[in-house]
């Protein structure tokens, strides 16, 4: 299966300290509509470390049941705990999702071996679900080294990695000992990752501007670079603001703004400050957003 395009980590909206269903179908149908190739489901822009168990596995379940194969469905199933990895992994393929996005276990920081044996670990459990690593040292302190990444794509259940380390030359390093599919993590980073042969994107912006990083990709695609770069450029300001407060913070309000939402968290994160909030309306104007 093949892991290419625009996948928008989707947040996940709530309304009295509950999952909003009837909230997360709007986001969800916004999504089709713009013409994304894929969402992925309870990542870090979907609150999963603040989720409960029960709800994760109860959020996947309905976002795979809504898409109803108008796009791919990514379940975000990682965790620092192999055997929960195991169990939520295992639960989104017997829902029905087409690939699991599998951070790199945050806090009690692997070495590269037990990164090996965790991924390979979850990979065994769930053979016909392929596996989308997510390098993100910023979040997790622990990077996947790029030796480590060759060993596993190896295993071919493990064909694509998130990448939002910051780094464009990581996808050189990386297209220099594997074939590995890598989507860039950053949005800002899309294009320059894709012009050096990432293949798409991983996005938060496409949240709330999902028809404009589908276009952004197509031109990257074409190598269309100063048509590409036009539109970078335009986005650009949005793209960095989106994480002038802990992300999934700053994409939430905007969607909230924009009537799709509550601006609600569950704790620790908390609502934006209003000097905050006032730049991030900013950026959103300055880029085409409606608000």
């Amino acid at each position: 299966m093949s892991f290419t395009g625009v996948h928008t980590a989707i947040i996940t909206p709530f309304k009295n300290n509950a999952v909003d269903y009837a909230s997360l179908e709007k986001l969800i149908e916004m999504q089709i509509e713009g013409g994304v190739d894929g969402i992925v489901a309870v990542g870090t822009t979907g609150e999963s470390p603040t989720l409960t168990v029960h709800e994760h596995g109860e959020v996947i379940k309905f976002i795979i049941k809504q898409v109803a194969n108008r796009c791919k469905v990514i379940a975000g199933t990682g965790g620092n705990s192999t055997d929960e990895a195991i169990e939520l992994t295992v639960e989104a393929f017997k829902n029905g999702a087409d690939g699991s996005l599998q951070v790199t276990p945050y806090y009690n920081k692997p070495t590269q071996e037990g990164l090996f044996q965790h991924f390979t670990a979850i990979s065994n459990a769930a053979p016909e679900l392929p596996m989308v690593l997510y390098n993100v040292p910023g979040r997790s302190a622990t990077e996947i080294a790029i030796d480590t990444v060759a060993r596993l794509s190896e295993n071919p259940n493990i064909p694509v990695i998130k990448e939002a380390g910051g780094s464009v030359d990581r996808v050189s390093q990386l297209q220099a000992v594997c074939d590995i599919t890598i989507l860039s993590g950053d949005d800002a980073l899309t294009l320059p990752m894709m012009s050096v042969g990432a293949k798409g994107v991983i996005s938060v912006i496409s949240n709330i501007m999902p028809k404009e990083m589908v276009k952004l990709v197509q031109l990257a695609n074409e190598m269309n670079l100063k048509e590409a770069a036009a539109l970078h450029r335009k986005l650009y300001p949005l793209m960095n603001d989106l994480f002038i407060e802990s992300n999934p913070i700053p994409v939430k309000t905007l969607l909230s703004e924009m009537g799709y939402c509550a601006d609600e968290f569950k704790l620790p994160m908390t609502n934006i400050s209003a000097a905050n909030l006032a730049t991030l309306k900013e950026s959103a104007t300055k880029a085409g957003l409606v608000l």
